[in-house]
């Protein structure tokens, strides 16, 4: 496979990981229990606003790879 295809795929992955985790992020930033608590919001929303670059950068290294 070529890095075009690769960077193509990758993006496509990208995208959808990223509308998935923002849409996830706010179905739970909704529940009750984190609505309720300020220091819970904080941290729920640095851990999601961080969270998403660890599946992310297997794909991107994926991406990258020189062709063979």
């Amino acid at each position: 496979m070529t890095i075009r295809t690769r960077k193509f795929i990758g993006t496509i992955i990208l995208l959808v990981l990223v509308v998935v985790w923002s849409l996830l992020g706010m179905a739970i930033a909704q529940t009750p229990w984190l609505a309720a608590s300020g220091l819970y919001q904080a941290i729920f929303y640095v851990v999601a606003g961080i969270g998403w670059v660890l599946p992310a950068m297997p794909v991107i290294s994926w991406m990258s790879r020189p062709d063979a």
